[in-house]
């Protein structure tokens, strides 16, 4: 994919299908948009017999953070993640264009006009609830017609639904505030991810014999429930990406008197034998794949470290019949 941090940066003869959105968490619903435009731009090579772009517009930071500051808001997914997700895809262009209060004040027919000649607008696909330009004046109906006018269509793709429920980005972060990191994935379409580098903690673990590796996540990353989970954490750095089943701590660990909020992972036979255990400094994702229970305070250390075995033990039993953690999907 090739990407550019400002849509003026852009110079794309076209035609290009093109979707535009925050797509935090790019979802089910969102893969569906996607995979939507890739079907719609072969259709459009083949009827015209030349390549076909397909892009992808996100904004930096969420239009939340500029037009209402006030209000506290956390993502599913950064930036880059989004783009990532699009690439698998196979989009070939993707756009991080920055948020601010000159962008929201755009018109509709000013931010169209610039797609057009920056993307080389074809077609705009977007949801039944979308709108751009000031004041959402950009609707289903006015984008229409301005594509009439300025020459593209748009293309509407219904809701994904899981039972009778659409999948929202703000129904998936209800459910990781609840801890419900299973119903949370269903809407996903894979496990929730948190991201970061490891960085040195207190090294009560490994004092006590459960070493953990202490993730730092973007400050504005959504963190699910506190409590513990089972999770297959990724390492990067060594000659190819490693994968093990872990034990994961969300929270400020009451019964040490923490005052912030960590991720801390306990990886199950790490390391393998003959291998390093130094993971300082290096790119870790852990992925949330059962709650085992919520965070207390325990009266002692001796209680607290029971527990922790007690949690170690119950992940290895779910994972006693899994898939090789670097299998998983």
């Amino acid at each position: 994919m090739r990407t550019f941090d400002d849509l003026r940066k852009a110079h794309l003869d076209g035609p290009t299908i093109l979707t535009i959105g925050n797509f935090d968490g790019v979802h089910r619903g969102h893969q569906a948009l996607l995979q939507q435009m890739q079907h719609l731009a072969a259709q459009m090579a083949a009827a015209r017999g030349m390549p076909v772009n397909t892009a992808f517009l996100t904004f930096d930071p969420h239009p939340v953070r500029v037009l209402r500051p006030d209000l506290p808001h956390f993502l599913l997914t950064t930036p880059m993640e989004r783009l990532e997700a699009a690439a698998a895809l196979g989009l070939t262009h993707g756009v991080v264009q920055p948020f601010n209060l000159e962008i929201a004040q755009l018109a509709a027919r000013d931010f169209t006009t610039l797609l057009k000649a920056h993307l080389g607008l074809a077609t705009l696909v977007v949801g039944p609830d979308f709108a751009l330009g000031r004041n959402r004046s950009g609707d289903i109906a006015a984008l229409r017609a301005l594509g009439a006018e300025l020459g593209f269509t748009v293309e509407v793709i219904a809701p994904i639904a899981v039972g009778t429920e659409p999948v929202r980005s703000s129904r998936i972060r209800e459910l990781l505030r609840a801890g419900e990191v299973e119903a949370a994935a269903a809407r996903l379409g894979r496990p929730y991810r948190v991201s970061g580098v490891v960085e040195h903690g207190d090294q009560r673990g490994r004092q006590v014999g459960i070493p953990t590796a202490n993730v730092r996540t973007p400050p504005d990353k959504l963190l699910p429930a506190d409590g513990v989970y089972a999770t297959r954490t990724l390492i990067a750095g060594f000659d190819h990406v490693r994968a093990f089943y872990s034990a994961t701590n969300v929270g400020v660990r009451p019964t040490v008197d923490g005052l912030h909020r960590r991720v801390e992972s306990h990886l199950l036979d790490f390391p393998p034998p003959g291998q390093v255990d130094d993971l300082y400094g290096r790119a870790l994702a852990v992925d949330f794949l059962f709650r085992l229970r919520g965070e207390k305070r325990f009266a002692t250390i001796t209680e607290l470290v029971a527990q922790i075995h007690t949690d170690i033990a119950q992940a290895r039993a779910m994972f006693a019949d899994a898939p090789d953690a670097a299998s998983v999907r």
